[in-house]
């Protein structure tokens, strides 16, 4: 006779529904019905990531003061996905009030919305020693760096979130000069330091009005201001300097701009991110551990 189950016998364990893989990251990454706007939209990193957020779904507005270089940034986006209508241009200078409130209300009237914001405004201009240093030189990368890079887009969009009460996110270029002096670019580094400090100083502003504020680090990645001083325009060897960085590198690589696409994604996605704010991300092939 079969032996009935004591009523004490411990229950089948009841295992959750795992989702599908697909389905998952979808909801943990998808920013579709989301409008991202890049400023310093024509730059080489910044296009990377225009890249990786258009392709999440979400709808891209690129602002940027050189109109040229926007419209090609724009147009490669287009030449590489059949989403041009999510893909949209305004010409502004990131340090003026005025032309940052236009460029936000042309990009809201043409998505119906904003939701996040990335300040990839920023670069340098040479190095030289410190008490070479040309004040107005100085003032102008500053500027570039921290009041366009920063400063102003954020105080616009996040000023036009507050007087709705909506949520947001801004994700900030830092550098490795937010950490460590980078030999010979005083303005660059002081610049870059603040954009640390502004992060993380105003994401405890903005945090209990669902406003997140975070930042990434890129360690050094060849861009169209940067190229002459890592390689030889003639021979393409690395230049001392270049050799220099990638002895610094424990990846010993310089970084591909596809590689800013999983920090940018995380952290302007709500579902993924949603509990991050004052945070930096360094995407910089080990070299802020370097050590020996």
């Amino acid at each position: 006779m079969a032996e009935r189950p004591s009523s004490n016998s411990p229950k089948p364990l009841e295992v959750p529904r795992v989702e599908r893989g697909m389905e998952y990251l979808e909801e943990m990454f998808s920013l579709s019905g989301k409008t991202v706007v890049v400023t310093g939209g024509g730059g080489v990193l910044a296009g990377a990531i225009a890249e990786a957020l258009l392709r999440a779904g979400a709808n891209i507005s690129l602002w940027g003061v050189h109109a040229e270089s926007v419209s090609n940034a724009a147009e490669r986006l287009k030449s590489i996905s059949d989403a041009s209508e999510r893909i949209g241009v305004e010409i502004a200078d990131a340090a003026s009030e005025s032309a940052i409130a236009n460029a936000l209300q042309a990009t809201v009237t043409r998505f119906g919305s904003l939701d996040v914001l990335i300040n990839a405004v920023g670069g340098t201009k040479g190095k030289c020693l410190f008490i070479d240093t040309e004040i107005e030189q100085f003032k102008k990368v500053l500027e570039l760096n921290l009041i366009a890079g920063l400063l102003v887009p954020t105080k616009i969009v996040c000023r036009y979130w507050l007087s709705r009460q909506l949520a947001g996110s801004v994700i900030n270029m830092a550098s490795m000069g937010s950490f460590i002096p980078l030999s010979g670019v005083w303005a660059y580094d002081a610049a870059k330091a603040g954009i640390l400090n502004l992060t993380m100083a105003t994401a405890k502003e903005f945090a209990p009005h669902r406003i997140r504020v975070n930042a990434i680090a890129p360690g050094f990645f060849l861009g169209k201001q940067n190229r002459a001083l890592l390689l030889d325009e003639h021979t393409g060897d690395l230049t001392q300097r270049g050799k220099d960085v990638i002895s610094r590198t424990p990846c010993r690589r310089f970084g591909e701009p596809r590689d800013l696409a999983g920090a940018i994604l995380f952290l302007a996605s709500e579902q993924a991110a949603g509990f991050v704010t004052g945070a930096c991300i360094p995407v910089d092939g080990g070299f802020l551990v370097d050590c020996i």
